[in-house]
């Protein structure tokens, strides 16, 4: 592709490490389909990803499924009890092996019906014993990477990636004190959303409340602002609110539980968000899927003790999905059509001292690392 795209060109602003003085990302970075394509190489393909929970993978031979731009991978609960992951590709003619989620103890192709355990190794080929020179250990699936962090489920295409455990320790270490039960906690539900936005408009979205109380009433009413700060961490963000308002706001209804502090939001490179709402133990995840340059669909995962919502934790889970997420996506939606505006091209980030409820020095960490994986320039003044 051409060097120009992302690298900043004469007529752009400079972007700085130094969030004070940087301005954003040009327009063309949520617009164009060829710096979409470098993002998947770049980005997507070589960083951990989000698949799904453990708590969906109880049994030897269950397994799910979960697709990186165009390369799909299925994880599976082998028979030593731990968890593989594979490239979702029949060894043989290229067939697709599984589709969502489910139980095999056996992986069998449905085209030709060649056989693999759970280990990935080629366990039936037909017709093939008397071929000359032909090996099952030839055949065996492609391995992909995986971990379980706080029970998700993390895969990464890249096999020499340092483990998350690693890249975000600390980020462990966070959840665990915000949600001490989360080892306990089942997936409940998933809620899909299809907007008209490029993700990284919606990464930049969840990355400030700059906009919290002239487009999010309810969540002002639930969630302390006064205490509300975000701090950057090497490739993740937090979002905390040390204090809780009253139970009783316009939100949801609430009674203090184990997430007694407030609200705790996360932010994990590249498109995860992580999310703990005041009251009874609970997490979950929206993750911001590429679709195109200029459209992502919208996972959000939610676990709760034993995978089934109290009236409590579904009044918050229809808060997020009912009100929260439509006046996000509105946002997005409308900021991705200003940016086909030959009327603008850059911003500046409104950053200040105190690295207030109302600084977006999120949203920089978030764009220079944007920047960085696609070999744009920066300045270091």
């Amino acid at each position: 592709m051409p060097t120009d795209l992302i690298h900043l060109q004469a007529a752009d602003s400079p972007l700085s490490t130094d969030p004070t003085r940087s301005y954003t990302l040009p327009a063309r970075f949520y617009l164009d389909a060829d710096i979409h394509e470098q993002e998947n190489q770049l980005i997507f393909q070589c960083n951990w990803w989000y698949a799904g929970h453990q708590s969906q993978l109880p049994k030897t031979g269950d397994y799910l499924t979960t697709t990186i731009n165009e390369q799909s991978v299925f994880v599976v609960r082998d028979r030593n009890g731990g968890l593989k992951a594979f490239y979702n590709v029949c060894q043989h003619r290229g067939h697709e092996l599984v589709a969502g989620t489910g139980h095999a103890n056996v992986i069998v192709c449905p085209y030709h019906a060649w056989s693999y355990d759970l280990d990935g190794s080629l366990i039936g080929a037909r017709n093939s014993a008397k071929m000359a020179g032909f090996s099952k250990c030839d055949f065996a699936l492609k391995p992909v990477s995986v971990e379980v962090f706080c029970g998700l489920v993390f895969i990464n295409l890249d096999q020499d990636a340092e483990p998350l455990s690693q890249q975000a320790a600390e980020l462990e270490k966070e959840i665990r004190q915000y949600v001490p039960g989360v080892d306990n906690l089942a997936f409940a539900q998933r809620d899909t959303y299809n907007v008209a936005s490029n993700w990284k408009v919606m990464m930049d979205n969840f990355l400030e409340c700059y906009h919290c109380h002239t487009a999010h009433r309810d969540f002002v009413d639930l969630v302390d602002m006064d205490s509300y700060r975000s701090t950057t961490k090497g490739i993740y963000s937090s979002h905390i609110s040390n204090a809780a308002k009253s139970t009783d706001n316009s939100a949801y209804k609430f009674e203090k539980g184990e997430v007694d502090f407030g609200y705790a939001g996360w932010y994990l490179w590249p498109n995860l968000s992580i999310w703990a709402y005041p009251g009874e133990a609970n997490l979950s995840v929206l993750q911001m899927v590429p679709d195109g340059a200029g459209n992502t669909i919208e996972y959000q995962d939610w676990f709760v003790p034993e995978g089934k919502p109290s009236t409590q934790l579904q009044e918050a889970m229809d808060y997020q999905k009912d009100v929260l997420q439509p006046e996000d996506i509105g946002l997005c939606e409308s900021v991705q059509r200003g940016l086909k505006s030959n009327g603008y091209n850059q911003g500046r980030f409104v950053v200040d001292p105190e690295r207030s409820e109302l600084s977006e020095h999120a949203v920089h960490h978030f764009q220079e690392m944007v920047a960085k994986a696609l070999g744009a320039n920066l300045q270091s003044r």
